[in-house]
């Protein structure tokens, strides 16, 4: 064998030298081939590794954004129950539960900042983040100061913010860019899986020419077989591996699908527990103030009935005793209607009639008036400094809210101590006290040296009928109208006590710029007046009366009568253009402002060329919302109730020559 073997080897060596090398080149080619296929193959293999962390960076900034999204859902839920449960505990939970939503944040603009349109949406998401979270501390910072009704009313105005919009926005925008980044990753990998396939087909084609070279070189033939066999190995884990990881791609994708479905679930609960809630609470505040007013009220009616009934038995036999229990009715009826102003003051609902006013002068005009009403064992000592910055507000309430200011404190000292009135001029920042504005501020403080208040009372100073004087002393809707006043005049109130050390209540008021006010109504009649206060003498007009309360109609054309006036009845306000063309003799309309079908501002922009420069003046005891009070705007208003007197001061001002209120619309 070995003879025979090295024949062989004989004959090869006489082989052409091109026909020994033939076998080694195509070996050496083949290898080539192969060592290229190998690294093309890796080179496949990696592109395939690269999309697939890219598709699983994808899936996690997905899950980042909802992450954030349900964490602000879960603050914004523990604010709700804050707001109604008033529990500190639940108030830090919020707090907590926020302060995690930001550092959700933070995770996903570290996964987002190697995407510029990724990194823009989140961008604008902090932004908008960053100011729901100023407006749910607020909301919280009221509830910590017993602001509750406000509180709830801003925390569901504020569901309607453009910064809600803009983070669900955002929210969608990083979800979507996400998705759009994971389909095409997707498609990637789909085409390095295909390209990976393509070359494992070359495989076949290259053992095919290695084993033709293995006939001239079984040596290398076998060498490259076993380097296929092991590519082939390598692939199949490969191909296992992506396998695998898209199982637990589709897995993680069913796991969110569960949790999105989850999560619409809760929120949907949410808002049905927050409706229901807000419904409790509505009951809760309409039933505590229902209570107060009752109270107030039948009191008043005590007097006004009283009066009346016992005027009424006396009438024959000691007219003077009558008259007197008359005017006891009518000083009931009188707080009764002051009782009302305070009301529509703290809801806000009463429109202001703002002027401009020095408050140096004002006050310094009130100082006798301030005497008399605290008395003499109460030093007044005032420090004014306002300078020329005049305000803005209704002249009549901020001379109210001193009064009260000053009672309030003469009533903290047990009437003998020293009361310090003063004002000053302060630039503020944004925010820099209350819901202050940026800019000029005068500041109105009223300094006591009484027994001060503890934490709990300061906390619910502002709540409606809540008073710690005794029992007939106070109804506590003071600083409830103070209140109401200041955020009307677009100001914030500041109150520093502590018990033993006094109190110091500030108004901070925006300082009036030159030819600038707040929307100015036009001036009221004069304030309410005792029945036998002296009008105006005057009669002989024709007045045209609009009024849908057929009781209101019956006074106000007795009261008409009285005056010497004659009066036509209007009880629909659609009627009021026929009877003006019927009646061209009509001299003034004297209508009401809140009525069926038509409101009174409503009716006079119907009439046109029909009313032809004839006076109006407005009759209401509520203006009703913003929109009314500027409909109102340079008309006279009446306010109810009124007395015959001020009824004929009015109609007196309507009519007098170089009148500048409006007369058509």
């Amino acid at each position: 064998m070995t003879e025979d073997a090295q024949g062989l080897d004989d004959s090869a060596d006489e082989l052409p030298r091109w026909r020994r090398w033939v076998p080694f080149v195509l070996a050496v080619v083949f290898a080539i081939a192969l060592a290229c296929l190998i690294y093309l193959a890796g080179h496949a293999a990696d592109l395939r590794d690269r999309a697939i962390a890219l598709q699983r960076h994808s899936y996690q900034v997905m899950l980042q954004a909802k992450t954030v999204e349900a964490r602000i859902g879960s603050a914004e839920t523990l604010l709700a129950r804050y707001v109604i449960s008033h529990d500190a505990a639940v108030g830090r939970q919020f707090q907590d539960e926020w302060g995690t939503a930001m550092r959700e944040l933070v995770a996903l603009e570290r996964s987002t900042r190697g995407n510029a349109r990724q990194s823009a949406a989140v961008a604008r998401l902090r932004a908008a983040m960053t100011d729901r979270g100023s407006t749910l501390t607020e909301i919280a910072l009221r509830v910590r100061y017993q602001q509750s009704l406000g509180a709830l009313g801003q925390l569901e105005a504020t569901r309607k913010e453009a910064s809600v919009r803009t983070i669900a926005d955002a929210l969608k925008t990083v979800a979507d860019l996400a998705e759009a980044e994971r389909a095409r990753h997707n498609v990637q990998v789909n085409q390095s899986q295909s390209r990976v396939n393509r070359l494992n087909d070359s495989y076949s084609v290259i053992g095919l020419g290695l084993f033709l070279a293995a006939i001239g070189a079984l040596w290398f033939a076998s060498a490259a077989l076993n380097e296929r066999r092991y590519a082939r190995r390598l692939a199949a884990a490969e191909a296992a591996r992506v396998d695998n990881l898209e199982a637990a791609v589709l897995q993680r994708t069913e796991e969110l699908r569960e949790a999105n479905a989850k999560l619409y679930r809760e929120m949907e609960e949410r808002i049905q527990a927050e409706q229901s809630l807000r419904q409790l609470q509505k009951m809760e505040a309409l039933g505590k103030l229902t209570g107060g007013i009752a109270h107030d009220f039948n009191n008043m009616l005590a007097v006004v009935v009283g009066g009346i009934d016992v005027a009424r038995r006396q009438m024959g036999k000691d007219p003077e005793k009558a008259i007197t229990h008359l005017d006891s009715a009518i000083e009931g009826a009188n707080h009764a209607a002051a009782l009302i102003e305070r009301l529509l003051a703290f809801a806000r609902a009463e429109p202001l009639l703002p002027d401009q006013v020095d408050i140096d002068r004002l006050i310094a005009g009130m100082e006798d008036l301030l005497a008399r009403a605290i008395g003499g064992g109460v030093r007044v000592e005032l420090a004014l400094d306002a300078g020329d910055w005049p305000v803005w507000v209704d002249r009549a309430q901020l001379e109210s809210a001193l009064v009260n200011m000053a009672i309030n404190a003469r009533d903290a000292m047990d009437g003998r101590g020293t009361l310090t009135i003063a004002t000053e001029r302060l630039t503020l920042e944004e925010q820099e006290i209350g819901q202050c504005a940026a800019g000029d501020h005068v500041c109105l403080s009223v300094t006591d040296t009484g027994t001060g208040m503890t934490p709990d009372v300061l906390e619910r100073i502002f709540e409606p009928f809540f008073t710690t004087k005794a029992i007939g002393k106070g109804t506590g809707l003071g600083m409830s109208q103070i209140f109401g006043f200041v955020s009307q005049c677009r100001g914030a109130i500041d109150i520093r006590s502590a018990p033993g050390e006094g109190t110091c209540v500030r108004l901070l008021l925006p300082r009036l710029a030159e030819g600038r006010g707040f929307g100015a109504t036009s001036p009221a009649a004069g304030a309410f007046a005792p029945a036998d206060a002296a009008g105006p003498a005057g009669g002989g007009l024709t007045i045209l009366v609009v009024e849908d309360d057929p009781r209101v109609l019956r006074s106000t054309l007795a009261a008409l009568a009285a005056l010497g006036h004659a009066s036509l009845p209007c009880d629909h306000p659609g009627k009021a253009a026929e009877l003006l063309e019927a009646h061209p003799d009509i001299d003034l309309i004297l209508s009401d402002v809140l009525m069926p079908d038509m409101s009174g501002p409503e009716m006079i922009e119907t009439l046109g060329a029909v009313l032809a420069q004839r006076p109006v003046i407005f009759v209401t005891g509520f203006a009703g919302d913003k929109g009314m009070t500027a409909q109102l705007a340079g008309f006279p208003i009446l306010r109810k109730p009124f007395t015959v007197a001020q009824l004929a001061q009015a109609i007196a001002d309507a009519v007098a020559p170089g009148h500048d209120g409006k007369a058509a619309a």
